[in-house]
C-alpha cells in the first residue's frame, strides 16, 4: 500500500498501527491473551479500549498476527517477527483471512467522518466462507467509535452467533459510548494511558521514522501528553507545546490576566487554527479537571462553578470551529469565563 494513501490510524510519517511491531506498556494484557489462548478460551469478540493513543490498535494487529499464524510466538508473548509472512500480509492488509474495517478515502481523497454501512456489511460474507488457509479467520474495527448506527447494527448479526474460529478485535476510545448490545457480546479488554517514560521510550523508537522530532522536547511533550503517544507527536508537530506552554503559564497567573500575552496566545492559535486550539483547550481542560476532582488545590478557586466554566469553554470551542472565530476572540472568552472562577 502506497504512504500516499490517507490513514485514519497513522501520524505524519509514523509507522501505521499494523505495521508496528512495538508495545509499550501493555505487558499485562499480552500475557492474559497469551494464557486465554493457551488454554482454548481465546473470546470470540475482544473490545479494546482505552484513551486514544495508547496502542489499542498495535494491540489489536499485534493479536492479530499472532492468531493467523496459528500461535507461533515465544511463550508467553504475541510477537511475530517482522520478516514473517504472516507480518508481511497483515502489513499489506492482503492476509486472505484478515477483514479490517476503518475509514478510508473517497473518490476525492477525503476521509469520510464514519465507516460506511456498505463497508461492515462485507462482515456477512467474510465469515459465511472458510477459511482461505484453513485456520482462523480476524476481523478488526479500527475504530468501533466511528461505526453509526446502521453499522453496528450491521456488525452485532455476526456479533451475536460468530462461526468457529472467528475474531473480532473491535478498537474504540470511549466503549462506554457504544451500545450495550455490542458492549454485552464482546470481553472487554482496557489499555491504561502510557507513563511519561513509556512515551518518551516510544518516540525514540519513533525518531528514526520521522527525523523532524526534536529529542530535546520529548521529555515535556510525554509529560504533557495524558498517556497518548499520538498526543505527544500532535504537540512535537507545529510546536504545538509551545502553545501548551503559554497557556499554562496564563493559567498559573489567574485571576490575574496579562491582555498582551492573551494576544501572543491568540496569535499562536492564529497560526495553528486547528492543532493549536486543540493543545489549548487540552491545557484549560486539564486545568479545570484538576481542580474539580481536588487533584490540585488552588485558594480562591470557587468550586461550585467549575461545571459552569467547563460548558462556557465547551460552547465557546464549539462555536469557534462551527463558526470559524477569531482565535483571539476564542481565547479572551476563555479566560474571562475561568475568570469568573478564581475572581474576587
Amino acid at each position: 500500500m502506497s504512504d500516499a494513501i490517507i490513514e485514519a490510524d497513522r501520524f505524519g510519517t509514523a509507522p501505521t498501527p499494523r505495521a508496528n511491531h512495538l508495545l509499550i506498556g501493555h505487558a499485562e494484557a499480552e500475557a492474559a491473551m497469551r494464557e486465554a489462548w493457551d488454554a482454548g478460551r481465546l473470546p470470540h469478540a475482544l473490545l479494546i479500549g482505552g484513551p486514544e493513543g495508547v496502542g489499542k490498535a498495535t494491540f489489536a494487529y499485534r493479536l492479530a498476527r499472532f492468531v493467523l499464524s496459528g500461535g507461533r510466538a515465544p511463550a508467553g508473548t504475541l510477537e511475530i517477527g517482522a520478516d514473517h509472512p504472516v507480518s508481511r500480509q497483515v502489513t499489506a492488509l492482503s492476509h486472505p483471512d484478515l477483514l479490517v474495517l476503518r475509514r478510508m478515502p473517497n473518490d476525492a481523497g477525503k476521509l469520510p467522518t464514519a465507516i460506511p454501512a456498505e463497508t461492515v456489511r462485507r462482515v456477512r460474507s467474510f465469515f459465511g466462507s472458510t477459511a482461505a488457509l484453513g485456520g482462523w479467520r480476524v476481523c478488526v474495527v479500527d475504530t468501533l467509535d466511528e461505526m453509526n448506527a446502521q453499522g453496528a447494527n450491521a456488525l452485532l448479526k455476526t456479533l451475536e452467533e460468530p462461526p468457529d474460529n472467528a475474531l473480532f478485535l473491535l478498537v474504540s476510545h470511549a466503549p462506554g459510548r457504544l451500545l450495550p448490545t455490542i458492549r454485552s457480546r464482546c470481553r472487554a479488554l482496557s489499555l491504561r494511558a502510557l507513563s511519561p517514560e513509556q512515551v518518551t521510550e516510544a518516540l525514540d523508537h519513533l525518531a528514526g521514522r520521522m527525523p523532524d522530532l526534536v529529542r530535546e522536547r520529548f521529555a515535556e511533550a510525554a509529560e504533557a501528553s495524558e498517556g497518548s503517544v499520538r498526543e505527544a507527536l500532535a504537540l512535537l508537530s507545529a510546536d504545538r507545546l509551545a502553545v501548551r506552554r503559554a497557556t499554562n503559564e496564563l493559567l498559573a497567573q489567574l485571576p490575574r490576566i496579562d491582555p498582551k500575552a492573551l494576544h501572543s496566545l491568540g496569535d499562536k492559535l492564529q497560526a495553528d487554527r486547528e492543532g493549536g486550539a486543540e493543545s489549548f483547550i487540552a491545557a484549560v481542560d486539564n486545568w479545570i479537571s484538576d481542580r474539580a476532582t481536588g487533584r490540585v488545590q488552588s485558594p480562591g478557586v470557587r468550586l461550585a462553578r467549575l461545571p459552569e466554566v467547563w460548558e462556557k469553554v465547551r460552547r465557546a470551542a464549539i462555536d469557534a470551529d462551527v463558526y470559524n472565530l477569531d482565535r483571539k476572540t476564542f481565547v479572551f472568552r476563555i479566560f474571562a469565563s475561568l475568570h469568573e472562577a478564581v475572581g474576587p
